[in-house]
């Protein structure tokens, strides 16, 4: 059983959707998990409110209140690639996040993912991820090191105030089922696009699919070199929303090397270490919220479209 060192946290609703007590609660918020769990945690003292004092059975909805609870898994993975601090300061610390690798406890994950492994190489229990990339993404995650400015770079998230630079590969042969609803010739280097369209939760979902309506995400992609049947291409995102960049290329009918999700979502299996989704988050570039300065930061690595590898730069 692996159990998180530290805790999750969510904040109940400030208006009650309907229940007496705070499991009651956490059972219908996390459906895959077992409603004995939840009772048990309780009773092992696995549930806390923000000032410490323990979430029983009997514990009363508190709007707007702060649960603290601690995520376990039967058996958790080990992840054989090693992340890289790039940068540190008073405020931040850049991390290099390697493929397969989560940005924080998530699923099966509870203690292998990046934010714990930062946290127990430099002793920072106070150290939070400001934003999130796919756990099959390779590339830069930023975490807040002073609890007191956190919220300023969380903020630049929020309000698109980084300029974010992907690389991503992607086969581009069109005898290939692409899953897009058109059919697009080659693409040529330097080749430009702008994909505009509404991005909302198909089925499963954790999956994204193109949806009528308002556009809601924004991508500006362009092919930057071909080889044989694939080809390089530099992503800049606009908008954040979930695998935004993987549904784009979909779109654009190139969807992005090893993607197991996108066009079709491939049978559940252990992850395939060779095969690494082809998207690099390469470069992030914000005016520091703190300091006022311009700030760039690149992850170091580049994709060989030769080799479809990450290579130093």
């Amino acid at each position: 059983m692996a159990i998180a060192k530290s805790p999750s946290k969510l904040t109940l609703p400030p208006i009650n959707p309907g229940f007496i007590t705070v499991v009651d609660y956490l059972i219908d918020k996390f459906p895959q998990v077992d409603s004995q769990i939840w009772r048990q945690r309780a009773i092992d003292g696995k549930l806390h409110w923000h000032d410490g004092s323990a979430i029983t059975s009997e514990s009363l909805y508190r709007p707007q209140q702060r649960v603290y609870y601690y995520r376990e898994v039967d058996s958790e993975p080990v992840i054989p690639f090693n992340e890289t601090i790039l940068f540190e300061d008073a405020e931040i610390l850049v991390a290099y996040k390697p493929p397969f690798l989560p940005v924080t406890p998530g699923g099966i994950y509870v203690n292998e993912c990046l934010q714990n492994r930062l946290r127990l190489k430099t002793g920072m229990e106070n150290l939070q991820a400001v934003h999130r990339i796919d756990r099959a993404t390779t590339g830069l995650v930023i975490f807040s090191v002073n609890p007191d400015t956190c919220h300023l770079y969380h903020q630049l998230f929020a309000s698109r105030q980084i300029n974010k630079t992907y690389q991503a590969i992607a086969r581009i042969d069109m005898g290939s089922d692409t899953g897009s609803d058109t059919k697009s010739d080659e693409p040529l280097s330097g080749q430009q696009w702008e994909v505009v369209n509404r991005l909302q939760s198909a089925d499963p979902r954790f999956l994204m699919r193109v949806a009528d309506g308002a556009a809601n995400s924004h991508s500006r992609i362009r092919c930057v070199d071909r080889f044989e049947d694939k080809a390089l291409f530099e992503l800049e995102p606009v908008t954040g929303k979930t695998h935004q960049l993987r549904v784009h290329m979909q779109t654009l009918g190139w969807p992005i090397l090893h993607d197991r999700y996108y066009p079709a979502l491939q049978p559940k299996s252990a992850d395939n270490f060779a095969q690494p989704l082809q998207l690099l988050a390469q470069q992030l570039r914000f005016i520091d919220p703190v300091t006022s300065q311009p700030r760039t930061f690149h992850c170091g690595y580049a994709m060989n479209l030769a080799t479809g590898t990450f290579e130093r730069v």
